[in-house]
């Protein structure tokens, strides 16, 4: 087997908005930057694939890899629910021309939290505001704790109360998070922090919801991918990488 590292596979949900590709396609540059910086004598491979709506799919984002290439396929993905623990599984399993492992999702972890507030604090969050956690939802209870957990994280680094509210398949949806936070504040505004990777479909009913301010999702189109978001990227592949045998 070469000495050259491992590639890294990152593997988004996908999306049909063009902002959306362009900002996930930034954060594939940067990483493709940040390795290169960090592996001079033989920087990995970077690819990006996704497991849903756009192509390539993880089959074929592993295919378009050297022979016998090992790799890395980090989720870029918030949390780990039915993408990560079934279709990214899978992939991963069914793979036989060369060796690859799953890393972990991207969250929950303290370095959201601080980006997280940045974009909050970016769209003008005030002293008295009331934050909700938008988040997409799942079915399965882990990625909902994960996103619960993330809220926790982000209310202690905000040194406020976060409520949380989800925009598919788990409850309180968000529009009704956003009701409840005025209620139970009608003189302050409600403000949804945007727990998405990038612009998009969810993005959009996030900004329908209903609150006084809606942040940024993570990703912005044509700007530089936020450091926190590279860094969690690396060490989900730094992690993984040294299982592979």
């Amino acid at each position: 087997m070469s000495d050259r590292p491992p590639a890294l596979v990152g593997i988004s949900h996908g999306t049909s908005s063009p902002e959306g590709r362009r900002a996930v396609r930034g954060l594939h540059d940067a990483l493709a930057q940040a390795l290169a910086q960090r592996h001079p004598d033989g920087t990995p491979s970077v690819r990006l694939g996704h497991v849903d709506v756009e192509q390539p799919d993880v089959p074929a984002t592993l295919a378009s890899l050297g022979a016998g290439e090992p790799a890395v396929v980090v989720p870029l993905l918030l949390s780990a629910g039915y993408h990560v623990y079934v279709d990214l599984t899978e992939a991963v399993a069914d793979e036989t021309t060369r060796p690859v492992v799953l890393a972990g999702a991207l969250g929950p972890d303290d370095r959201l939290a601080a980006l997280l507030l940045r974009r909050l604090e970016e769209a003008g969050l005030g002293a008295d505001d009331r934050i909700v956690l938008a988040v997409a939802g799942s079915s399965d209870r882990r990625a909902v704790e994960d996103c619960r957990d993330q809220a926790r994280r982000l209310a202690e680094a905000s040194g406020r109360d976060v409520l949380v509210g989800f925009l598919s398949a788990a409850e309180p949806r968000l529009p009704d998070a956003v009701a409840a936070a005025r209620a139970d504040a009608t003189s302050a505004r409600v403000v949804v922090a945007n727990y998405l990777l990038a612009p998009g479909y969810f993005d959009d009913l996030a900004r329908a919801a209903g609150a006084d301010v809606t942040a940024q999702p993570l990703l912005v189109p044509d700007a530089p991918a936020p450091r926190e978001l590279v860094d969690i990227v690396l060490d989900r592949y730094a992690a993984s990488a040294p299982l592979i045998s």
